[in-house]
């Protein structure tokens, strides 16, 4: 308490001798302090335009339960705030860059490749590949519409190009730049069952140029929307060998050569500026027998031992009189 009084007559004494100290200049002086604020502005010429600069804005309420306003009130708020009222449904965009499946496939002749055209069986083909030809020739101006510098012979060799190059990164197992050259609808097929598998592939030569055999033009939900396939036969001679994961030979041979022949699909969104052919899909007639599936590896389950079979004591009856003694003991024999 002594402290407490003694604290405030300091205070005191020194607020006196301040005032008695400074009291003859300001006198003397006639001036008076003032305080001024430093944030206003010296000219008040644009006070109200200052004042308008600023604008205040409702925020809204998170704690409100929008599920207690009526619809009508509702209405009022999305209109007064500028708002249109949510849609029942979700929209999405989506872009559609490959089709699902092949229209109007083209079907082999029975015998392609082993039949020579000057027999009677390849005039026949012959002459149903010219009753096919107006179809094709219609969808290939279609797309000249859209690719004025389109020729087949051009696009047979960039075909060939693709082809290779197609299953050289499916050896590597490059997926990332196998999209490149293969659709959204092949892809799965392609890569179906590689895994843990090592493939040697080698292309040798052309046995026959390839050439476009079929080719078909179709829209996708709107008339504008246009894609493109067309049909390539290829006869080429291959080599193929597939190990397994143990490095054991399941397929085919590194040394072997093979004559190959195939019917590829090629597709392309010609309504896209940017659009690339690509495989789309590989043609297998259903005249062609069907191969045998490759033999497949699996580890082999250790064998158990077997176990010895358990001795067990068996008595041995009565054989006479005079083995009376040694019929009393039992003795050890196999089960």
């Amino acid at each position: 308490m002594a402290l407490r009084i003694s604290s405030n007559l300091g205070l005191r004494l020194l607020q006196e001798s301040s005032i008695g100290f400074l009291a003859p200049v300001a006198n003397a002086a006639n001036t008076q302090i003032v305080r001024h604020r430093r944030t206003k502005h010296w000219n008040p010429k644009w006070k109200l335009f200052r004042r308008l600069k600023v604008m205040k804005v409702e925020l809204p309420n998170y704690n409100e339960n929008l599920d207690d306003l009526s619809e009508e009130e509702m209405r009022k708020r999305l209109k007064k705030q500028g708002l249109l009222p949510p849609r029942p449904w979700n929209e999405r965009q989506y872009f559609v860059h490959a089709t699902g499946s092949v229209f109007e496939p083209y079907v082999p002749p029975e015998g392609d490749g082993k039949i020579s055209p000057i027999t009677r069986q390849g005039a026949i083909q012959s002459l149903r590949f010219l009753e096919k030809k107006t179809k094709t020739m219609m969808a290939i101006r279609k797309v000249r519409q859209y690719e004025e510098d389109f020729d087949i012979p051009d696009f047979c060799l960039e075909a060939s190009k693709i082809y290779i190059k197609m299953h050289t990164l499916l050896a590597e197992k490059n997926k990332d730049d196998l999209i490149e050259v293969v659709t959204e609808r092949a892809m799965p097929e392609v890569i179906h069952n590689v895994e843990n598998k090592t493939i040697r592939w080698r292309f040798i030569k052309d046995i026959e140029l390839p050439r476009v055999v079929h080719a078909r033009c179709t829209n996708i939900i709107t008339n504008e929307n246009m894609f493109a396939q067309l049909t390539v036969r290829f006869h080429t001679q291959q080599s193929l060998a597939i190990y397994d994961r143990f490095g054991r030979l399941m397929y085919g041979s590194e040394i072997l050569a093979k004559d190959v022949l195939e019917y590829v699909v090629f597709e392309k969104h010609i309504s896209n500026t940017y659009g690339t052919w690509r495989i789309h899909a590989k043609i297998i007639p259903d005249w062609l027998p069907a191969k045998e599936p490759a033999a497949a590896t699996f580890i082999k389950k250790a064998e158990k031992p077997e176990e010895p079979e358990k001795a067990e004591l068996v008595e041995v009856p009565k054989a006479s009189t005079a083995d009376s003694k040694d019929s009393s003991t039992p003795t050890l024999a196999a089960a």
